[in-house]
C-alpha cells in the first residue's frame, strides 16, 4: 500500500451539489486547512509516560512500537540501564496518528507505510497534511480540493487532519513536564514519573 495524493483518485466532472456537501462535510469533521500551528522547540523531549498520555495510547504499546521500529524516539533512544527514551513533537504527532488508524481498521502493514511516508516530511508540513482511508488503502491530501474531492467521490470513509491532532496534542504538552535533550548521560536523572525508573527501584530493592 502506497500513500498517494487525493488528486489522483478523482475521476469524472464534480457535480457542485456534491461537492459543496462534501465542503460541509469536511468542515464538520474538522479535516480542511485553515491555520498553522507554532511549532515546539526542536530539542524539547518527553519521557515515556507524557508520550503516552499525549498520544492517547498505553506505555505497552508505546514499548511495542519503538522496539518494533514503527515510532521511535528521535530525540533520545534507551541504550542500556539508566537511559531514558525520549520522543519530540513531531514523534507524538506520529504515535497519535497510529492510534487513529488503527482505531479506524487500517492494518500495521498500511500504518507501516503511511508512518514511513510521514518521515520524509517536513516538521511545518505535517500540519497541513489530512490522511484520508478508504479502508484499503491511505491518500494524502494537502489541499482542501483533495479533501473534498475524496468525500465526493465516496473513496474517503474517514479522515485524520494532522493539523487538528498538532493542536490536540499541543495543548496536552502544555500540561505536561518535557526537558532539553542533553548530550552527557552523566547529567540526566531518572524521571519520578519514568516507569522504567520505577521498576529499575522496584528491582534493587526487591
Amino acid at each position: 500500500m502506497a500513500v498517494s495524493s487525493g488528486e489522483n483518485k478523482t475521476a469524472g466532472r464534480p457535480d457542485p451539489a456534491q461537492r459543496e456537501s462534501a465542503r460541509e462535510r469536511a468542515g464538520e469533521q474538522g479535516l480542511l486547512f485553515d491555520e498553522r500551528p507554532s511549532a515546539l522547540p526542536e530539542d524539547m523531549g518527553y519521557r515515556g509516560p507524557v508520550a503516552c498520555a499525549a498520544a492517547g495510547i498505553t506505555y505497552r504499546q508505546l514499548d511495542y512500537w519503538a522496539r518494533t521500529e514503527l515510532v521511535q524516539p528521535s530525540i533520545r533512544a534507551a541504550n542500556g540501564s539508566g537511559s531514558q527514551r525520549l520522543y519530540s513533537f513531531r514523534d507524538i504527532i506520529v504515535l497519535k496518528v497510529v492510534k487513529r488508524l488503527l482505531d479506524t481498521g487500517v492494518s500495521l502493514q498500511q500504518i507501516r507505510t503511511a508512518v514511513q511516508h510521514l518521515r520524509t516530511r517536513g516538521v511545518a508540513d505535517l500540519a497541513q497534511i489530512t490522511l484520508m482511508s478508504d479502508g484499503a488503502s491511505v491518500y494524502e491530501c494537502t489541499s482542501p480540493d483533495e479533501v473534498i474531492d475524496l468525500l465526493q467521490g465516496g473513496q474517503g470513509v474517514f479522515g485524520i487532519a494532522l493539523g487538528r491532532i498538532w493542536r490536540e496534542v499541543e495543548g496536552t504538552l502544555a500540561e505536561l513536564p518535557g526537558e532539553r535533550a542533553v548530550a552527557d548521560p552523566a547529567q540526566r536523572d531518572d524521571h519520578p514519573d519514568d516507569e522504567l525508573a520505577r521498576r529499575r527501584r522496584v528491582r534493587r530493592t526487591g
